[in-house]
């Protein structure tokens, strides 16, 4: 009884957390709609940027909720999954996590660009300002997505009352929700971004965010459909998975409502707690450096965040066998400390491979000096050299948190690492806020003094969102861990013993396919990005001859043929992916069972790690490159060196923009599945 009333006050603090963190969200969007939005002008740009991202996000939630209606149905009407546990109320779950994840990203979207010309008017008045107004709008994007997706996890298990079974599906429908978002934006943004650099940059030889670029609104839209709501779709489903996975492995230790199920609500709880501290820092500080106010409050949350899980765990004093192995003490503490520390290095790591602020970027700038295809050749060996920290961190990540807690300690170290997860999307989705924040001065011909301040801000933006993409990518690694140590529970608890040999060719022949999959899921996505650009190109490239006047800015460019281009190739081209996505495992788990299914995990999970931090910081480090010629080194704009990091830039956007950042999703839908569809595959497949 005891143990029941200890949890419930678990759950009663998760709801307490993820209100708070919603009424804050409020307040937050409620004092950016009191900024000034600027002159007549800013405000007809910010409103296109708007209703080009809410048609694209209609038309995307349109076309997913088909998937989403079959499977509905196909959980609810099922005699065969009704025998296992797997009915209606796993349906309902599952609809929950879409509808959840879906809320989260369009909050995040809805505020974003409503945001952009208010940053701008508030560049006017100085840096502080213009800092306060973008990075609110990032808070309420990072605190939507932690007090939003908590919420549907503490509806769904208070509703199911735990059932591991029924609340995976919750994981499964954010997860799905995910990959559209994020594959789809993602597509949608570089497909418009290349297309508007190569023809007005390279050719025309015009400014970035130039009206008479008829790219440049569809490029800006981009920023918002996929930066921050593809971002925030993609975060809420790695935090929501680690809640879940281990809050799964805890109930099969020990039974639904223990206290070792309790202390993952304590931990998220806490982290929503420090990052509200540490985004209240961030705007109180006074600002010299933005990237130093920007990390000081992540670091102000991580030290809370430290303290904090220390007297937690003590407080709770758990202990659980497993097997003949005994775990307790500060055991759970040292597993949740070393996520929190490793996502801190992959930061790092994500920022040293895509700053300015250190050598290596500099010397790929200079080597543009040479021409595009060297400095292509050093970018994409930079992104190599950059998976080696975060793998060795992560792999020590793995071998500490088992060590001290077993499978239940790698779980709670993906936890610890999106514990503040709150701030660290916070500084990450102010990024595309300053980004069209200066597409929107440059584009309404404000002064310099405007521009030098959201450029000031944008390539701070940049290396969050490096940072960012390292973090995402790491967590999602640690999350898939958890959800493969729950898959082999599940199938466990089913068939008893489950041994995976590497004696076995079905483990081998998983291995392989699993390993393969990430790079075909990559082509296409990649495939998907220069269809969509060469359309583009050749749309801008026809009204800069057609329309008498464009290019001496005599005339307007025809902005809304562009967005439709990207918007309808994106969808177009976004089903293929992610219905493969789904569709794999499944048929793997049927057809060759379990055993193969578990080797395909692995495969997906070592290929898919790697690919995705060497695609990622590629492709930041090419742009950083190019950001850094621009601020006038080895030329500056229009010299041959900008020409070709220019060039460097389109080959590397859709890497980290697109690639990079839906593979980490792809990853973790495909183990969410595996899991929701375990009893299944134990009996079936």
């Amino acid at each position: 009884m005891a143990e029941k009333k200890g949890f419930m006050k678990g759950i009663h603090l998760s709801l307490s957390s993820a209100i708070l963190a919603i009424i804050i969200v409020f307040l937050l969007a409620f004092s950016i709609m009191k900024r000034k939005r600027g002159n007549e002008q800013m405000v007809r740009i910010s409103r296109a940027i708007q209703v080009g991202a809410q048609t694209f996000l209609k038309r995307e939630y349109y076309y997913v909720s088909f998937i989403v209606i079959i499977i509905v149905i196909l959980f609810s009407l099922s005699g065969i999954l009704s025998d296992i546990g797997l009915d209606w109320r796993t349906a309902l779950s599952f609809f929950i996590g879409v509808i959840f994840s879906a809320l989260a990203g369009y909050v995040a979207m809805w505020i974003g660009t409503r945001a952009n010309t208010r940053t701008t008017c508030a560049a006017m008045s100085g840096l502080k300002p213009a800092l306060t107004v973008s990075f609110s709008a990032g808070a309420v994007t990072g605190l939507s997505i932690v007090g939003i997706g908590l919420l549907g996890f503490v509806i769904v298990y208070t509703i199911f009352k735990g059932e591991p079974l029924i609340i995976n599906g919750y994981a499964m429908g954010a997860s799905l929700l995910a990959l559209f978002a994020r594959a789809g934006g993602g597509i949608f943004t570089k497909a418009a971004d290349m297309g508007a650099d190569l023809v007005g940059k390279v050719e025309a030889g015009i400014p970035e965010d130039d009206p008479r670029n008829a790219a440049v609104i569809a490029d800006n839209v981009g920023d918002n459909v996929g930066d921050i709501a593809g971002l925030g779709a993609d975060l809420l489903e790695s935090y929501v998975e680690s809640i879940i996975a281990s809050v799964a492995i805890a109930i099969s230790f020990t039974f639904i409502g223990s206290r070792l199920v309790e202390l993952p609500l304590y931990i998220v709880s806490l982290g929503i707690i420090c990052s509200i501290i540490g985004i209240l820092a961030i705007r109180i500080l006074p600002v010299k450096n933005p990237q130093s106010s920007l990390n000081a409050g992540i670091y102000v949350s991580t030290i809370l965040m430290v303290i904090g899980s220390f007297f937690v765990v003590r407080h709770l004093n758990i202990s659980f066998n497993v097997g003949d192995k005994f775990y307790g003490g500060l055991g759970p503490f040292w597993a949740i400390i070393s996520g929190l520390f490793t996502g801190l290095i992959i930061g790092f790591v994500s920022e040293f491979f895509s700053s300015d602020r250190f050598p290596i970027i500099k010397k790929l700038a200079e080597s543009a000096k040479s021409g595009p295809a060297i400095v292509v050749v050093n970018g994409l060996s930079i992104g190599m050299q950059s998976t080696a920290v975060p793998v060795i961190a992560i792999s020590l990540t793995t071998l500490i948190s088992f060590y001290f807690a077993g499978m239940f300690g790698v779980a709670l170290a993906a936890l610890g690492m999106l514990s503040i997860l709150g701030i660290a999307l916070s500084v990450d989705s102010y990024g595309p806020v300053v980004d069209n924040a200066g597409g929107i001065a440059q584009m309404a011909k404000l002064g310099p003094d405007v521009r030098n301040i959201t450029d000031k801000l944008d390539a701070v933006g940049n290396t969050t969102a490096a940072v960012g993409k390292g973090f995402a990518i790491g967590s999602a690694a640690l999350a898939t861990l958890g959800l493969f140590a729950a898959y082999i529970a599940t199938i466990s608890g089913i068939r008893g013993e489950f041994i995976l040999n590497l004696e076995n060719p079905k483990l081998i022949a998983g291995l392989l396919i699993g390993g393969m999959v990430p790079f075909l899921f990559s082509s296409l996505l990649a495939r998907a990005v220069g269809k969509i650009a060469f359309r583009i190109v050749r749309e801008v490239r026809r009204q800069f001859k057609e329309i008498k006047g464009l290019l001496e800015g005599k005339a307007e460019a025809d902005t809304e043929r562009c967005i439709n281009i990207a918007t309808r190739g994106a969808i177009k081209y976004m089903m293929f992916p992610g219905i493969l996505a789904i569709i794999i495992p499944i048929i793997i788990g049927l057809t060759l069972g379990p055993v193969t299914l578990a080797g395909f995990l692995m495969g997906a999970l070592i290929t898919g790690l790697m690919l995705g931090i060497y695609t990622a910081n590629t492709g930041a480090a090419l742009d950083n490159a190019k950001k850094y010629i621009e601020d006038g080194h080895f030329g500056g704009k229009n010299s041959p060196a900008h020409k070709a990091a220019v060039v460097g830039d389109t080959v590397g956007d859709p890497l980290k923009d697109t690639v990079g950042p839906s593979i980490n999703i792809l990853i973790k839908l495909m183990s969410v599945i595996s899991l929701v569809l375990a009893p299944v595959f134990a009996k079936i497949g």
